[in-house]
């Protein structure tokens, strides 16, 4: 996607050094755009934990490419053993995106059969640039299935902008290209559909604010950036033609857990009869859990995330502030859980199916 008119991915290769993996620091959009490096299993777990990248498709192939990293800083003798305590130690660094887990289970699963260093090194890096590939193949098939959702509302609007309420960032900065929410806009508006998106803020963190709003306007596409709030009071007055969300884990009976607020988003959509789509890769997908508000474990994060608000002052200072009485205890959930009767349909690679048990496995009946 674009970034001032320029292509890129949120992660790949360091062009000069295949030892070195590149990603864009969300931690600074929209205010600077910087690159970082991740050089070591370490440097790949703070990324993922401080929130440097976010988004369940781009956590897992940042993982992927963690356990790569652990095998070029390792030796002869002691790889085998890194390899296992890599693999546990990533996973550990954020609990509720099961992308984080089953990436790097996937690849592990390709070396262990490896019999020598230089094999599993070699076999590790194709691997994760294959899954860095595949997450953008994914993206793209779910926009082009979106994208029809979009096409026939536009068709009843008679030129209108169809209007779409999204939360928090499902977008390309979330995955590796595309996105997934944001993946059937971009393809709508690509093909000359005229669309708005309304950004939710997405408190505490802003991700609707700060990052899918940057996108869009990346992209020149028409958008609003409202209070997390608002979202019911505009379904209310009919100006919400469909509602598109991501999923950082969703279960094999359709309950998804995505960004703290989802679950309210969708009770005002089944209110007011508004469609709730939750888009996502089969990487997004818990095949083992079928209770999500029972089995799905949800983060809590750290305090300052509620008490602190950063932004940028009038001459251009980027600065950290609280916003409440410093003697308030504060609970700071990272996400909850929609139950699949709230939800219109899943958006997936393969296409779109209800969100229940038997719809999910015909797309999916080798899980």
């Amino acid at each position: 996607m674009q970034v001032n008119g320029k292509n890129y991915h949120t992660i790949w290769v360091h062009p000069d050094n295949n030892q070195t993996i590149q990603v864009i620091d969300q931690r600074k959009l929209p205010f600077e755009f910087q690159v970082i490096e991740l050089k070591t299993p370490s440097d790949t777990f703070e990324a993922i934990q401080n929130m440097t990248v976010r988004g369940a498709p781009l956590i897992g192939v940042t993982a992927a490419y963690g356990v790569y990293l652990g095998l070029v800083n390792s030796d002869e003798d002691t790889w085998k053993a890194g390899l296992t305590q890599n693999a546990q130690y990533l996973k550990s660094a954020r609990p509720t995106a099961v992308n984080l887990a089953l990436l790097i289970d996937e690849l592990i699963s390709k070396l262990v059969n490896c019999i020598s260093l230089e094999q599993a090194c070699n076999i590790s890096l194709q691997e994760a640039n294959r899954m860095r590939n595949r997450e953008i193949e994914w993206s793209e098939a779910i926009g082009d299935y979106g994208c029809e959702l979009i096409e026939a509302i536009s068709k009843n609007k008679n030129g209108a902008p169809v209007n779409i309420l999204t939360h928090c960032n499902a977008g390309w900065l979330a995955c590796i290209d595309w996105g997934t929410a944001t993946a059937p806009v971009y393809k709508a508006f690509l093909k000359g559909i005229p669309v708005h998106v309304w950004v939710d803020e997405t408190r505490p963190r802003n991700q609707g604010a700060r990052l899918t709003a940057w996108e869009l306007a990346q992209e020149g596409i028409l958008h609003t950036v409202i209070p997390d709030n608002a979202g019911g009071h505009l379904m209310q007055h009919g100006l919400v033609d469909l509602c598109i969300v991501g999923s950082d884990r969703t279960t094999s009976t359709g309950d998804v857990a995505n960004k703290i607020g989802t679950y309210l988003k969708a009770l005002a959509a089944n209110d007011n009869g508004v469609p709730f789509y939750v888009a996502l890769p089969s990487s997004s997908i818990d095949f083992t859990m079928k209770d999500g508000i029972r089995e799905i474990p949800i983060e809590q994060r750290d305090s300052e995330e509620v008490s602190h608000m950063e932004g940028e002052l009038e001459d251009g200072q980027i600065t950290k502030m609280r916003i409440i009485n410093p003697l308030s205890p504060v609970a700071n959930y990272g996400f909850d859980v929609t139950p699949a009767r709230l939800v219109t349909a899943l958006i997936t690679e393969r296409g779109i199916c209800k969100a229940n048990p038997a719809d999910i496995q015909k797309l999916f009946p080798e899980r």
